[in-house]
């Protein structure tokens, strides 16, 4: 089939093979099939699909211990709320290089938006799961039943209008894998105003995620619960989805290296410093409008309970300590002191944001909420697919390795 330069090409190399074979070659698994991830990943993504299919059957009730007093479990504490936090690594990174002009870190934008852009594609999958009544996912988006000044219509607007936004975000990749010269360059100028409107909605539905557990004053634990709740969730994404690149990049620069440049392998150390600080500045924020919140609060009575020793623990131990650890390992260049204090903050956002949505949720209960291991697979088998899926794009798609010789000649 012939074509012009103006024309979208049907295949990569443009040899004449037509775009379905190139799909279809492109869609078959690249390297070993059975790798130990696969082996242990595709028999929980099997069970998970089946146990999907059967809360579908037959209800919501029939594989998790949610009930009419613990409408939300896991699948919106985790999989929803702490999966949006650090995806939050997105809008930070996108608004430090394009509106910050902060090119040193240009070379991990497209890595860290398509995690982020999967990640709101299967955490909005999750959210569907966990509605007793999935055909009435529409109605937060119409504003039926709930209104359109609720913060369920503004929150599900958020997410719908930022997964748009980070699709276009990412697309020019999309059409370089492709080749697609003209939709590629028309999509390459959409991307500063795609990044805009998508800082003003991570802004947004970040806070609107706290937003919604404002009316659960009475059911979540003092600790826990404040009026700052949509500040304290927008702050700790900062350095929650950095925390996320610092982890990501470490394990993508060593199963990916063989698509990444000498100059990109080696600026990732100074990357990875320069994210560090960020981060530091960041807890440090967050860790002083949460004492302000406990004095404000006037909590110290709850202290000296097994609550409070756990609320310590989320502090000191998960915010106060890598905080330190960040600021360490900035000043004195070490890189293994960096991702261990990344680590230590990814496990302390699950902490919080478990500790606000799960474990401090209706904490004085007689019969408490534990999810059911129904629950816990399925969460796995959701995780487990879409790093796969990841794994897929960046084998196939110019994400971390350089684009195409003709991005720089139409240049």
């Amino acid at each position: 089939m012939k074509m012009n330069n103006n024309t979208m090409p049907i295949s990569k190399d443009n040899d004449g093979e037509s775009i379905w074979k190139f799909l279809i070659r492109e869609i078959k698994p690249k390297g070993k099939f059975l790798t130990p991830f696969n082996i242990i990943s595709i028999p929980i993504i099997l069970v998970g699909a089946v146990l999907i299919v059967i809360r579908f059957i037959y209800g919501i009730g029939a594989v998790t211990n949610l009930t009419q007093d613990v409408p939300w479990g896991l699948w919106i504490g985790f999989d929803v709320v702490t999966g949006v936090a650090f995806a939050g690594g997105a809008y930070v990174l996108t608004f430090m290089v394009y509106i910050l002009n902060m090119h040193k870190y240009h070379s991990i934008v497209r890595i860290t938006v398509l995690n982020g852009f999967l990640a709101y594609v299967f955490y909005a999958g999750a959210l569907l799961l966990d509605l007793g009544r999935p055909w009435n996912v529409i109605n937060p988006i119409i504003g039926n039943n709930f209104g359109t000044s609720s913060v369920l219509f503004l929150v599900a607007w958020h997410f719908l209008l930022y997964m748009i936004a980070q699709l276009i975000e990412f697309s020019p990749s999309i059409a370089e894998w492709l080749g697609a010269k003209r939709a590629r360059k028309i999509l390459a100028g959409m991307t500063i105003a795609a990044v805009i409107f998508g800082i003003t909605l991570s802004t947004l539905h970040q806070s609107g995620l706290g937003a919604l557990y404002l009316m659960a004053i009475d059911k979540i634990h003092p600790l826990w619960y404040s009026e700052f709740i949509p500040i304290l969730f927008f702050v700790s994404s900062i350095f929650a989805g950095l925390s996320m690149v610092i982890f990501e990049g470490s394990i993508s620069h060593k199963a990916f290296s063989h698509h990444i440049s000498e100059k990109n392998h080696k600026a990732q150390n100074g990357i990875v410093l320069g994210l560090a600080k960020i981060c530091a500045g960041a807890m440090f924020a967050y860790f002083f409008m949460q004492l302000l919140v406990f004095i404000h609060g006037k909590n110290w009575e709850y202290l000296n309970t097994s609550m409070g020793y756990w609320f310590l623990l989320e502090m000191l131990g998960f915010v106060l300590l890598p905080m330190m650890l960040f600021v360490y390992g900035y000043k004195k260049n070490s890189i293994f002191t960096v991702k261990l204090a990344a680590i230590l903050t990814m496990l302390g956002i699950i902490l919080n944001r478990l500790n606000v949505t799960v474990i401090g949720f209706r904490w004085d209960a007689i019969d408490r909420y534990v999810p059911s291991w129904m629950e816990i697979v399925v969460t796995l088998a959701v995780i487990l697919t879409e790093i796969m899926i990841f794994r897929w794009v960046i084998n196939r798609m110019p994400v971390l390795r350089d684009s195409p010789k003709w991005v720089s000649e139409e240049k």
